[in-house]
């Protein structure tokens, strides 16, 4: 087993899940809402990464102006709103009723996760474009975005890894149900990119939406809500935490930055986990931590 808790939280639940315990009514509702939960996820990045490289004039929604603002202006509120309300403890309980019976608050991650897919997939499907366009990079201007909008989403990649892959992808939920087991989660993140800050999906995710290479109002408008949104989110992200973690998550933050990294290296002496872990993961199993 890796030593790195990133590769062995994955290592031990792809472990369990390749030897689920017998019931094929438990195995085939897993199996199931892990190709639904991966095919949308799928789907709705795929669909993000395209409708904002072309400043988000490349989409399938047909509303009548000047109905569109109002049907815009929805899509882009949708996704924050729910994405945060989901995560306090009515919608915790919400997401654990999804699906009836005993599967469900196991499932509960995938569901989250499922349903921030869908989000995400109506936000850049359906949007309904200006077909006003601004600004479109050329040559030099416009490879040195391309790499930036690649990098951007490279970050994203490697925070939400640091976070917790497993949790991030929605495969903690369905995998565990597979493997008949608890979902185990991720303790506090502090490797790889929280390191350096402790919102490091959040920046990720901003800048994204900074470094397209064609800008319209429509790009305009869902990079400032959504920036917005990832500058106030995570407060009640460290809300949450403060009350799991405790004197860890307060340590941490005293020597890590909020957004902004610091000039200086960071100093690597984070208090590990305390007596109060094992309270944290239980309290951590009847909830979804997520970004």
């Amino acid at each position: 087993m890796p030593s790195d808790p990133r590769l062995a939280g994955l290592l031990r639940l792809f472990r369990a899940a390749l030897r689920p315990d017998p019931g094929s009514g438990r195995i085939l509702l897993a199996l199931l809402f892990g190709m639904i939960c991966h095919a949308v996820f799928a789907l709705a990045v795929a669909a993000m990464m395209v409708a904002m490289f072309f400043g988000m004039e490349k989409s399938l929604g047909e509303i009548p102006w000047p109905w569109a603002i109002l049907v815009n202006a929805f899509l882009v509120l949708q996704f924050p709103l729910a994405h945060s309300a989901l995560l306090t403890p009515a919608g915790r309980r919400v997401l654990a009723r999804v699906v009836p019976g005993a599967h469900g608050e196991t499932l509960s991650t995938t569901t989250y996760a499922t349903i921030a897919s869908m989000q995400l997939l109506a936000l850049f499907a359906l949007w309904t474009p200006s077909g006003v366009i601004w600004w479109q990079a050329e040559g030099v201007a416009f490879w040195l975005l391309c790499a930036s909008y690649g990098f951007a989403w490279l970050l994203l990649l490697k925070a939400s890894f640091d976070a917790g892959a497993e949790v991030q992808s929605g495969a903690l939920g369905w995998m565990s149900l597979l493997a008949n087991v608890k979902p185990i989660f991720p303790d506090m993140p502090t490797l790889g990119l929280f390191r350096f800050i402790r919102q490091p999906i959040y920046v990720a995710f901003a800048l994204t939406l900074w470094t397209v290479p064609v800008w319209t109002p429509d790009q305009l408008m869902l990079a400032v809500s959504l920036t917005s949104y990832c500058l106030l989110a995570p407060l009640l992200k460290e809300k949450r935490f403060r009350a799991i973690y405790g004197a860890r998550f307060k340590a941490y933050c005293q020597q890590v930055p909020y957004m902004i990294p610091r000039g200086s290296r960071p100093r690597h002496t984070m208090p590990g986990p305390g007596t109060g872990e094992g309270r944290m993961r239980s309290r951590r199993l009847n909830g979804v931590e997520a970004d």
